[in-house]
């Protein structure tokens, strides 16, 4: 399975850590340094796991949204929404939690005409606030049915939120656009008109769960 580059690195320094604990152990007989080694091994098979980057078949209807995260729906409303007909937006929230695939992908097909990263707070990603208060960086697609705006939250745990692509880039539905490292929330804005396809509490997948359809275009 494909590992996100990010997971390399961090791996590495967990297996540094686990050689260290075999070097000292060798040499000093002493017990912490078995329990460096155990603990080494351990987060850097947990590091494999959570950066992994499944392959993922993309529906091949035009009209449909996948879901741009992994995880289970916390949100499906109208919000305020600046950049938008009438500042609303239809907006799908997901909630990561630490055992969930956390590269995220693009909802549609289109061309990124902006991403903003902006430093915050670490709220849990339940709370209200997060979405606003928080660490979070947004990638704007123009896509055939207008702007749709991508939002990763970082949350109580997450330390850093990732973003790959730049203005510019033509994206196709399911590529990939980062990820936000150790669980979070990613939030998708969509014009009014497009329909949800899920409900809060769904369990979902990125680049493959259809969460809205887009009105057909002339």
């Amino acid at each position: 399975m494909k590992i996100d580059p990010d997971g390399y690195k961090f791996s590495v320094f967990f297996l540094v850590c686990a050689v260290a604990g075999i070097w000292g152990y060798a040499e000093l007989k002493w017990p912490v340094f078995l329990w460096i080694l155990c603990t080494g091994m351990f987060f850097m098979f947990y590091t494999m796991y959570f950066f992994r980057d499944p392959y993922r078949e993309v529906p091949k209807n035009e009209n449909a949204a996948v879901s741009a995260a992994d995880g289970v729906v916390v949100d499906v409303s109208t919000v305020e929404a600046d950049g938008f007909e009438n500042g609303e937006a239809l907006r799908i929230a997901v909630f990561m939690n630490v055992f969930n695939v956390h590269v995220n992908r693009s909802p549609l097909s289109g061309k990124v005409i902006k991403t903003i990263h902006r430093n915050g707070k670490k709220l849990s990603a339940f709370n209200k606030r997060a979405e606003y208060e928080n660490e979070h960086g947004d990638t704007e697609l123009l896509t055939a049915w207008g702007v749709i705006r991508i939002r990763q939250i970082a949350g109580l745990i997450a330390r850093r939120v990732v973003i790959r692509v730049k203005a510019g880039n033509e994206l196709e539905k399911g590529d990939r656009i980062g990820l936000i490292r150790f669980g979070s929330r990613v939030d998708v804005f969509f014009p009014k008109s497009f329909v949800p396809n899920v409900e809060k509490g769904d369990h979902i997948s990125a680049g493959k769960s259809v969460i809205a359809h887009a009105p057909e275009t002339n």
